[in-house]
C-alpha cells in the first residue's frame, strides 16, 4: 500500500488574485483503511471558478477551505485498495477529494463511472457537475424553448460552451462573448450563431449580433455582461446566474447594474442556481448529453495541464481565461 501521498495545501487566504504564494505542496501520510474504505490513486482533478470563493472565510452556500490543509475538489481517479464489497481493485471512481494523489475514504464517498465509452475526464467536465450546471440552467432554471436566441457570457469555458450548443440543438439561437479571437472562432465552429470578443465592447456587439433581443441570459460573468444583457433582453426575458467570475478576486463590491429598473419593466426573471439543486434532474441530463457527446452533436475541449505540483498555476490560470473549454490537470 502507499505511504506517503502528496496534496496541495491552502498556505494563505488570497486578497484578490490568487498567487503561487497562497499554495503550499506537502506530503502527508496515508492512513490505514478501515471496512468499507477504498484507496484511490487520482488520475484527474478538476479547477473550478466556485473554489475561489472557498478560499475566503467567508459564509457561503459551501465551507471555507482551512488554512494548512488540502484543498478539495473534483477528481477521477482508480481504486488500488479496497476494503468494501461495492467497490473492486481497477474501478474508476469520481468523488471530492481532488488536489492530492492518493484519497482515502467510505466507499460510498466514490461513485464508480463507466470509462469503457468516454474518457474518464470527461466525468469532471460534460459528463460531471459543468455539464450538469449548463444544462439545468438552461432547461429547468431558464425553461428555454426553440426558436428563443440565447446570449451566454464566458462561453469558452466548460459551462458556456455547453450551453450554446444545446441551445442550438434545441432549435434556439446562440450567441457567446469570449476573451480571444481563437475562442471566438472555436464558439463558432461548434454552432455559436455569432460570437465576439468581449475586450471591444459587449453591449454594441450584442446589439448587432440580437437586432430583435435575446429571451435568455446564461450568466457567468457579471459586470459589463449584465448590464448589456438587460438592455438587450426582451419582454418576459429570463436570466440565468450561475457564476460571476469578474468579480470573484474583487477587494470591493462590484457596482449593480446601472439599468436594474427595466429588470421592472421588462418583467425579467433573475433566478441563480446551483448544479446540486437539480440532482433529481441527473439521469435525464445524462440522456441527453451523453448520446450527443458520443455522436459528436456536442464537442468539449479541454485544455490540460500536467502534474499535480502544477495544480496552482492551472487554477489562477482558469481565473484570467487560460482555459478553453474545461480546465484539468492530469496527475
Amino acid at each position: 500500500m502507499m505511504t506517503t501521498s502528496r496534496q496541495i495545501q491552502l498556505a494563505a487566504r488570497p486578497v484578490g488574485q490568487p498567487t503561487e504564494a497562497s499554495f503550499r505542496l506537502a506530503t502527508t501520510e496515508v492512513p490505514e483503511l478501515a471496512e468499507g474504505e477504498v484507496l484511490v490513486r487520482n488520475l484527474w482533478m478538476s479547477v473550478d471558478p466556485y473554489m475561489r470563493g472557498r478560499m475566503n472565510d467567508t459564509p457561503s452556500y459551501i465551507p471555507a477551505f482551512q488554512v494548512g490543509a488540502a484543498l478539495e475538489g473534483g477528481a477521477v481517479g482508480e481504486v488500488v485498495l479496497s476494503r468494501a464489497t461495492t467497490h473492486q481493485v481497477g474501478d474508476h471512481v469520481l468523488h471530492m477529494q481532488g488536489w492530492r494523489d492518493y484519497a482515502v475514504g467510505p466507499a460510498k464517498s466514490f461513485r464508480t463511472v463507466d470509462v469503457s465509452q468516454v474518457a474518464a475526464s470527461a466525468y469532471l467536465g460534460v459528463l460531471g457537475m459543468p455539464g450538469m450546471t449548463a444544462w439545468s440552467g438552461l432547461v429547468k432554471v431558464a425553461a428555454m424553448q426553440p426558436g428563443e436566441t440565447v446570449f451566454v457570457s464566458g462561453a469558452a469555458g466548460a459551462v458556456g460552451s455547453l450551453v450554446g450548443q444545446l441551445a442550438a440543438l434545441r432549435g434556439g439561437r446562440a450567441l457567446g462573448s469570449a476573451g480571444t479571437p481563437d475562442k471566438v472562432a472555436w464558439l463558432r465552429e461548434i454552432g455559436f450563431a455569432a460570437a465576439f470578443d468581449y475586450h471591444d465592447g459587449v453591449l454594441p456587439q450584442l446589439r448587432a449580433a440580437a437586432p430583435d433581443g435575446i429571451d435568455v441570459y446564461f450568466e457567468n460573468v457579471g459586470g459589463e455582461h449584465l448590464e448589456a444583457a438587460i438592455e438587450v433582453l426582451n419582454l418576459h426575458g429570463r436570466i440565468a446566474v450561475c457564476g460571476l467570475i469578474s468579480s470573484y478576486n474583487a477587494t470591493t463590491p462590484p457596482a449593480g447594474p446601472r439599468n436594474f429598473r427595466q429588470v421592472i419593466s421588462k418583467r425579467l426573471r433573475i433566478e441563480g442556481f446551483l448544479a446540486s439543486d437539480q440532482a433529481q434532474h441527473q439521469a435525464e441530463f445524462l440522456a441527453e448529453v451523453g448520446p450527443a457527446l458520443a455522436s459528436g452533436s456536442i464537442q468539449a475541449r479541454e485544455t490540460i495541464v500536467e502534474g499535480l505540483e502544477n495544480a496552482p498555476s492551472a487554477f489562477i490560470g482558469l481565473l484570467s481565461g487560460a482555459n478553453t473549454g474545461k480546465m484539468l490537470v492530469r496527475i
